[in-house]
């Protein structure tokens, strides 16, 4: 933001963040590790072709190795970042991702404290995107716009928002602003994002692709003129080579003519993927029993679905989306970093349809009803930073937003007015409503095996890929053929990629299925406490679950009356942040085989492993600064990673 806009935030004080509560809510709301030792998991694999062989980096390995990154992250060139005085570019996303040190709007600095990520990509918003950095700069004619003038220059705070509220509506509406609308801006913007993608390419060290968000709005009829609606963004991402224009929100807001858009681009040899992200406030409409206009979903649809979105992000900053206690009342683990308002409004999101648990039992019905699941995805993480970096760590959370949310008071961690409790002071909307309710960033992790741009997202097609809430846990979880007597062998992985598929895969079964999962802790996060299997399916009754215990820490053994582990008795000293240590294990791993599987009825299985509990960025900032922490926020929580399903069919 230039110094003008800076300064009357400055002037504006409280009142401007009473007012950003609904003024701005649009702005806000949108705005890896080295490869793994496979000394111990490795494998044979599919034949890699001739040419890949060629091309193999030091770090190739046909066991796959694990690595970690974040595939949503904006800059300046996002309008909901720009506005909020963000100035960082596609480059510092990925100096950021090497190792080297960024500053966040509001003047701290932002470092990984953990290796360098192995794989990145800005991902900016189509729509405008590069514009209103345009429109702040004395030497570009889009200064001299009017509506670049009334945001930039104007003295009435309530007229800047007014002025910007009116972006968020074009979006939402797919309505493009006349004058704002500079598609040769746009694009050579565009241009310039896939050419900095392509300049930090480093095959073997970084991959990086070339990517944009999609960002489509429901609407509800109550919505008026705001931004207010569901979250149907995408983030769209390049194999290799990219076009010179973009399809966004501008063109259409119906995800389906992105995926024809899509399948246009493949035919011209650009291979390109989708992910949706925030399905937990999508309203329902992610994961909907019928098309974006109310149609029927058939064979067409769900294979066009699913060769343009074959994994979702399912964990963020703006919550994670796994399941809701409402939709799974006997998960203990289910009310973990649950976010429920629209974007930009103070309402909450419709439940069912936005929860991945309840999407897989779903995704079985409708292929019940149809022949075809459109619902087969797989599973990563990411930030969804509007600061070009993602805060991964509890300990070192520096928000999303940008200087709207770039200290502890101003996300709601912290008392206002230099308070040291919380008894009888005026909350901030903003910090109450979202920001103290937002996570630490997740990761997106995949198995490849190299570090390119070829084999990462051969991966993510073919779903090979895990999510985190922030740890680099390391996950395996293959089904078929296995048992016991392959978790100790020095070939286990081997053994199981042979004995049937990994993550992502599907299986035709006659018999119970069995399933191998095995997970190692992050040596920089907390040993773990328990390694669980989720089953979906569905019946005449609707969408069902069970979760099953497969592994417990400190040498116990599931109860086999309530298929749970018993409580490890870790803790953590809120005094301090330091948690208990002498519980919780390195490793867990176990063969399963689906006590209660009913012949003929498919099924949805995924892996979910949890650490022992940590304190919350939340508990961090509050004991940074010597203060009550917050007490409407939880304290603690278990961080964990989720494998991407394997679906078991039955034989005919």
């Amino acid at each position: 933001m230039n110094e003008v806009l800076r300064h009357k935030h400055e002037k504006w004080g409280k009142n401007m963040r009473k007012n950003l509560w609904m003024c701005s809510a649009l702005a806000i709301t949108l705005a890896a590790c080295q490869p793994t030792d496979t000394s111990k998991d490795t494998t044979a694999d599919t034949p890699v072709s001739s040419s890949k062989t060629d091309s193999r980096t030091a770090g190739y390995s046909a066991s796959r190795n694990v690595y970690f990154g974040d595939l949503h992250i904006h800059t300046k060139n996002s309008f909901d970042a720009y506005i909020f005085n963000v100035r960082v570019t596609p480059d510092d996303v990925y100096r950021f991702a090497l190792g080297e040190t960024l500053t966040h709007p509001s003047g701290s600095k932002m470092t990984l404290q953990g290796p360098p990520l192995d794989f990145v990509a800005a991902t900016d918003h189509g729509a405008y995107m590069g514009i209103l950095p345009a429109m702040d700069n004395p030497d570009s004619p889009m200064s001299d716009l009017d509506i670049a003038k009334r945001i930039f220059s104007a003295n009435d705070q309530a007229a800047i928002l007014r002025n910007f509220q009116a972006v968020g509506l074009s979006v939402r509406k797919s309505e493009p602003i006349p004058e704002m609308y500079n598609r040769d801006l746009i694009d050579r913007t565009w241009q310039d994002t896939v050419a900095t993608a392509d300049k930090y390419y480093r095959p073997g060290e970084l991959t990086t692709f070339a990517a944009y968000e999609f960002t489509s709005v429901t609407t509800r009829s109550d919505s008026g003129n705001t931004f207010g609606g569901g979250n149907l963004h995408r983030n769209v991402v390049f194999k290799g080579e990219a076009p010179d224009r973009l399809f966004s929100v501008l063109d259409s807001k119906n995800p389906e003519d992105l995926w024809d858009w899509m399948d246009d681009e493949r035919s011209e040899g650009r291979d390109v993927l989708a992910i949706p992200h925030n399905s937990n406030v999508s309203d329902g409409k992610m994961f909907d029993l019928l098309t974006y206009e109310g149609g029927e979903m058939d064979p067409e649809y769900t294979s066009q679905r699913l060769r343009n979105e074959p994994i979702i992000e399912m964990t963020q900053v703006k919550g994670t989306s796994e399941t809701h206690p409402a939709l799974s009342p006997n998960d203990e683990f289910a009310n973990f970093e649950i976010y429920e308002l629209l974007l930009g409004s103070p309402t909450v999101s419709k439940i069912s349809g936005s929860y991945l648990r309840e999407a897989l039992a779903r995704g079985l019905a409708l292929e019940e009803a149809t022949g075809t699941n459109p619902y087969e995805f797989g599973l990563i993480g990411s930030s969804d930073s509007h600061v070009a970096a993602g805060a991964y760590d509890e300990n070192d959370y520096w928000g999303k937003v940008g200087i709207v949310d770039g200290t502890a008071v101003e996300r709601g961690s912290v008392p206002p007015g230099g308070s040291k409790t919380w008894e009888g002071v005026e909350r901030d909307p903003n910090a109450e409503g979202w920001f103290s309710k937002w996570g630490a960033a997740g990761y997106a992790a995949v198995w490849a095996e190299e570090n390119t741009r070829d084999s990462i997202f051969d991966s993510m097609r073919r779903r090979e890929t895990y999510a985190t809430s922030g740890p680099r846990i390391r996950l395996r979880f293959f089904g078929g053929d296995v048992s016991a007597d392959m978790l100790d062998a020095t070939d286990m992985v081997e053994q199981g990629y042979s004995a049937g598929v990994p993550m992502g895969g599907k299986l035709n079964v006659d018999a119970a299925p069995s399933f191998m999962a095995w997970a190692a802790r992050d040596p920089r996060g907390a040993p773990l406490e328990r390694l669980q299997i989720v089953k979906s399916w569905n019946t005449v009754e609707g969408p069902q679950e069970a979760i099953y215990d497969m592994a417990c820490s400190d040498g116990a053994t599931p109860n086999p009356q309530t298929n749970r582990c018993p409580d490890n008795g870790a803790s953590v000293d809120l005094t301090t942040c330091a948690p208990s240590t002498s519980q919780g294990d390195p490793e867990l791993k176990a063969v399963w085989t689906d006590p209660d599987y009913e012949t003929g009825v498919s099924a949805a299985y995924y892996v979910r492993v949890l650490e022992n509990p940590t304190c919350r960025w939340s508990t961090f900032d509050a004991l940074k600064a010597g203060v009550e922490r917050n007490p409407d926020v939880p304290a603690t929580l278990r961080e964990r990673a989720w494998s991407s399903p394997i679906w078991t069919s039955h034989s005919q």
